[in-house]
């Protein structure tokens, strides 16, 4: 196993090495590069259509006004029910920063969620998060041309249903991080980009990588969409993947995407904490993600292949950033060294509106398969349709229908037998996003799980989410 380990030490180390050499060359170049880096939109939209787990979010370019071009409106006034953001322009500074690449974006999002039968407890929890995200376009605020930095704050409070369902997967994905309980405040990611033309670009940081997985209409990697931690990520990766931890990447781009991505990452989750005393010292996760852009009946769709390798040591109960598999109980397991995971991941947008390509729905699936010990999950599928609302007077809204099924590691279940039965876990999610304003999204949300502890009933859950953006 020490040649595992050694590989993926030297592995993290080179590509750290030729991320940070990359933007050092790039600040000290003479001439400015002559490639223009597309705008892409800002953290503010509820869906990115990227399907990736690794292309950062860069801030909305916005184009000086040439001599003699009359003045553009602020894209953050209006009356107070078509804004774009509830506190609207801070009387001409957000434009000014903007202007000087500065995007700033705030939000508020409240949860009250709980079982309404099964379940180990039916009872009802509220809780809530803020999330504070500052861009920054590095040419503008005078660094080079093509850099970026994106930071990531955020705070969690109150309580969720996550513990109260029995349930392997988190019902309630954005409750259970930075940390799944009480009040804590976190800056998950700090990452700094540099393109490096049109199609290639490289990263390296402290990384919030669920910030950057995000699927085409799952809206998955955001506030707007699924709530349960199955739908929203392939959890074949929650064992070797972090939710807050130092790496470096690049990634190969056609059309602002990515086509093929690689990156390697600090096995230790530090969303809380800065991380430095234990820079590495459990190994490293190298992830690969090879996507294809495809276009059936002039609609457009991906298709993806992914997979990880870590060297770090784990035990088949060790809790992630996602999942918990035995909280709260004392089981002991055996340390492992060196876990891997394979995914795959398909969205096909089924209607696309006339009037505007970013309105659609479609349907999408997600398979994987990971090692049995130490993941605690074997393989995982789900399927499921989202997208655009196709109710009439609904033009903003969104919805999703999904269900997944999760093999449960053979390791896992053979542990306490007796004591604590385990089984597969399958559920069905159901959500309607109400866009009541441009800055106000309102959730119901509906679950319907069958757990992995065997002597645990069916819980059903309803809950309701609302989000501001400041």
């Amino acid at each position: 196993m020490l040649w595992r380990y050694r590989l993926a030490h030297s592995a993290a180390h080179i590509l750290l090495t030729v991320a940070t050499s990359t933007v050092v060359i790039t600040a000290l170049a003479q001439e400015p590069n002559e490639f223009a880096i597309p705008p892409t939109q800002s953290t503010s939209p509820p869906v990115t259509e990227v399907p990736d787990f690794y292309l950062p979010t860069v801030v909305q370019s916005i184009e000086e006004p040439e001599a003699q071009t009359p003045a553009q409106p602020s894209p953050f006034g209006g009356p107070l029910l078509e804004r774009q953001k509830l506190t609207a322009g801070w009387y001409g500074t957000r434009s000014a920063l903007a202007e000087h690449g500065i995007t700033i974006d705030l939000s508020t999002t409240q949860f009250y969620q709980g079982v309404t039968s099964g379940g180990l407890e039916q009872s009802f929890q509220y809780g809530g998060r803020n999330d504070y995200i500052l861009n920054l376009d590095g040419e503008k605020v005078g660094l080079w041309k093509g850099s970026f930095i994106t930071l990531h704050g955020e705070s969690r409070y109150g309580d969720s249903a996550n513990s109260f369902t029995g349930a392997l997967m988190p019902v309630n994905l954005m409750l259970a991080v930075p940390e799944p309980n009480g009040s804590v405040s976190a800056l998950s990611g700090v990452k700094f980009t540099q393109f490096l033309s049109e199609s290639m670009l490289v990263y390296a940081g402290k990384i919030n990588t669920l910030d950057d997985f995000k699927q085409p209409l799952t809206g998955a990697g955001g506030l707007t969409g699924f709530q349960n931690a199955a739908m929203i990520l392939n959890p074949v990766y929650a064992r070797t993947v972090p939710y807050s931890t130092f790496g470096a990447g690049f990634a190969c781009l056609q059309n602002m995407e990515p086509v093929f991505a690689a990156a390697v990452f600090d096995t230790n989750n530090t969303p809380t904490v800065s991380g430095f005393d234990t820079f590495f010292d459990n190994g490293a996760t190298i992830f690969a993600q090879a996507n294809l852009q495809i276009n059936f009946f002039d609609r457009p769709g991906h298709q993806g292949i992914s997979g990880t390798y870590s060297s770090g040591t784990y035990t088949d109960i060790s809790p992630s950033a996602y999942l918990d598999p035995l909280a709260g109980l004392v089981v002991v397991g055996t340390p492992q060294t060196g876990s891997w995971c394979v995914a795959y991941n398909f969205d096909q947008a089924v209607y696309v509106s006339p009037d505007d390509p970013q309105r659609k729905w479609g349907v999408f699936g997600n398979l994987g398969i990971a090692d049995n010990n130490p993941s605690p999950i074997r393989w995982f599928a789900s399927t499921g349709i989202s997208g655009a609302s196709p109710i009439a007077g609904g033009c903003r809204d969104t919805f999703g229908f999904g269900f997944f099924y999760l093999g449960v590691s053979t390791e896992l279940k053979n542990l306490a037998p007796v004591l604590l039965p385990l089984q597969d876990e399958h559920g069905v999610e159901l959500y309607y996003n109400i866009q009541a304003t441009p800055w106000c999204q309102i959730t119901p949300d509906l679950q319907v799980i069958s757990p992995f502890r065997d002597r645990v009933d069916t819980s059903v859950l309803v809950g309701l989410r609302a989000r501001i953006d400041f």
